[in-house]
């Protein structure tokens, strides 16, 4: 047999019954525990061996398989209760009356004597006598059935206590609030009540300090009428000397007014003896430009570049005038070189040849920026006087167009070029004239002319137009206008030079470039900066408007040597087939406004097309031919200049100011 104690269970409904700890019940379990009977030893015999073995409390299920079913049911109900363990001075804590429990009805003591305390009185029993020990659990549980229903018994009488106590806590809780609301509110008008005897306390000293003050005041002002009754007699007396003086200053003033009349007739004559002489200087102006000829040519070389072979001596001669060397230069030489022509006989190299070019001026390699710009000036503030300009830079790809026009890069102002010169000096006379009565106003706008298509520069952003899909055409402004527009572009009213550098450099950055043979960065398309004046003279009721058109044309070059290598073969052929196009337009242009035909080919070319108002008889038109002094340039700066030298022997008419 096994060591075992046996442990058995009250039943639920016992077990439940109450809530509340048995006092000393944990007590007197310890005790049964130590006074628990030591185990026997009993000698088994058997037919020829003794088995000796300790018996203790054998368990439930090995008792439970000897022993009959109502023996079984029997042991279960005198099992042992399980409860936790009861502390005698623990006390409950009603949260309503915050009294304990306790000391609202303290439990009786349970009468008669526990279980343990007979067990401990009788005898022990042998460890093998399970009936007897089974007996004295039964009577055990018999006894703490009684003990728990006495504690029942006190537990209804206590939850009836508590309950009372509950609605006695209830009721002096809403006596207590009504109350504390009545204090409250007994509170809150006392503190009114000390306010308004505050308010008042102030309010009377106020008025007695007001009463104080006002005895001073009426004091203080009897003595200031005496004060000023005096003073009125002394005004009075100086009040007759006054009158007496403005009687005399009424007469000066009159001879002043007479006088102010005088200058103000001798203003407007010379107002009008001034309006006289700028119209005049107008004019002379005008007729010194139409002296030097409506549409000139000049020459600009530029330059050998780092990393470019030095032009050899004698390729390009700049011969000094009739009045020497100091005379600004207009002629230009340029000479074969003799190893591209070889004598028939003999294979023999010829003689050179000279090619002599004379246009309205021409600038040497070394000129400056401001140079070429100082001999442009009085052409640019035509467009002021209302006379239409239009000044192109012609010439093939790499020799200097963009720079001559734009300027270099870095934002450097020794190297800027025509156009920011150009706008700077309208914006300067023009502040200037502002005082002679004059106003004007400036509209910008920048196109490129690529592959015959317009493509607005102040529109696109990386080379991509911001509204794709808009159509730029050319049409007239409006009805009865004869000036022209294109459609969908930008048109920006500008007012000081910070603003149109920030469109030149909106426009540098999504014009149209290509890597060619002669130049890392080519031109690809025809640049218009075009820049609408209006100004108006109130005083005189005059009205003028001009447009000045800067043209950097497209770079020219031959399909040979000019195009383009790589994958793009084909469509750089296009390009320059377009640009040769349109620049072969631009001569026919201007060689039919000097032969006086009836017809002029306009339309043969967007450009043409567009510039057609600054072309005609009315307009100043000046040509930049610009050459490279490479040698391996000598055919295409040969024929810039020979299309240049066309150009400057035409003659297109007296130019028109349009004024109203």
């Amino acid at each position: 047999m096994e060591k075992g104690n046996v442990e058995l269970k009250m039943p639920p409904d016992k077990a439940s019954s109450s809530r509340l700890p048995v006092r000393g019940l944990g007590t007197k379990r310890r005790l049964d525990k130590e006074n628990a009977p030591e185990p026997e030893k009993k000698r088994m015999r058997g037919p020829g061996t003794a088995v000796t073995f300790a018996i203790s409390r054998p368990r439930v299920s090995t008792v439970a398989a000897t022993m009959p079913r109502a023996k079984k049911q029997e042991a279960a109900q005198k099992a042992p209760l399980k409860t936790g363990p009861w502390h005698p001075t623990a006390t409950t804590t009603d949260a309503k009356s915050r009294k304990p429990i306790s000391a609202i009805s303290a439990p009786k003591p349970v009468s008669g004597a526990s279980p343990t305390t007979a067990r401990k009185g009788s005898s022990k029993r042998p460890a093998w006598d399970v009936k007897g020990q089974l007996c004295d659990l039964r009577k055990e549980f018999s006894a703490c059935q009684v003990q728990t229903e006495v504690l029942t018994r006190e537990n209804r009488e206590l939850r009836s206590q508590f309950g009372q106590a509950e609605q006695q806590a209830k009721t002096l809780e809403a006596e207590n609030k009504v109350l504390t609301e009545e204090l409250t509110e007994a509170r809150a008008q006392g503190k009114q009540d000390q306010l308004e005897l505050g308010k008042l306390r102030a309010r009377v000293q106020e008025l007695e300090e007001l009463t104080h003050t006002q005895k001073h005041l009426v004091q203080s002002m009897q003595e200031e009428r005496l004060q000023l009754q005096g003073e009125r007699r002394d005004l009075a007396a100086r009040l007759e000397v006054q009158e007496a003086q403005l009687q005399e200053s009424m007469a000066a003033l009159a001879k002043s007014q007479a006088e102010i009349t005088a200058q103000a007739a001798l203003l407007v004559e010379r107002t009008e003896h001034l309006h006289g002489l700028e119209m005049e200087r107008r004019y002379l102006h005008n007729q010194l430009q139409e002296l030097k000829g409506n549409i000139r040519v000049f020459c600009r070389v530029r330059p050998a570049l780092p990393g470019e072979p030095t032009p050899p001596p004698g390729l390009i001669l700049f011969p000094p005038g009739p009045n020497g060397v100091s005379e600004p230069s207009t002629r230009l030489s340029l000479t074969r070189p003799t190893d591209d022509r070889c004598s028939i006989l003999g294979g023999l190299p010829g003689p050179p040849v000279r090619y002599d070019f004379s246009f309205d001026r021409v600038f040497l390699p070394g000129s400056k920026q401001n140079e070429v710009f100082e001999e442009v000036s009085l052409l640019v503030q035509s467009a002021l006087d209302g006379y239409p300009v239009c000044i192109f830079a012609y010439g093939q790809t790499g020799s200097g167009k963009t720079f001559t026009m734009e300027g270099g890069p870095g934002g450097d102002p020794q190297v800027e070029g025509l156009i920011p010169r150009a706008v700077r000096h309208l914006f300067s006379v023009a502040r200037k004239l502002e005082a002679q009565g004059w106003s004007y106003t400036f509209v910008a706008s920048y196109v490129e002319i690529y592959n015959e298509t317009i493509r607005d520069l102040l529109a696109c952003v990386g080379g991509a137009q911001k509204g794709q899909g808009a159509e730029y055409e050319i049409r007239l402004a409006g009805p009865g206008s004869k000036e022209l527009i294109v459609t969908n572009a930008r048109y920006v009213p500008v007012s000081c030079e910070e603003e149109v550098e920030s469109l030149l450099h909106l426009a540098r950055q999504n014009r149209a470039v290509a890597r060619t043979t002669q130049n890392e960065q080519s031109s690809r398309s025809h640049s218009v900066f075009q820049l609408q004046i209006s100004g108006k003279h109130v005083g005189q009721n005059l009205h003028c408007a001009a447009p000045l058109n800067l043209v950097d044309l497209a770079g020219s070059e031959r399909l040979d040597s000019g195009l383009s290598t790589g994958p793009g073969d084909r469509e750089r052929l296009k390009e320059t087939q377009a640009i040769n196009s349109s620049l072969s337009t631009l001569g026919l242009v201007i060689m039919a406004l000097s032969n006086k035909e009836s017809h002029v080919p306009y339309r043969n070319s967007k450009l043409t097309y567009l510039l057609q108002n600054s072309l005609r008889g009315s307009a100043k038109m000046l040509m930049f031919v610009n050459i490279s002094p490479l040698e391996e340039n000598f055919s295409e700066s040969l024929n810039s200049l020979r299309f240049a030298s066309k150009v400057n022997q035409c003659v297109i008419g007296t130019a028109r100011a349009n004024k109203k």
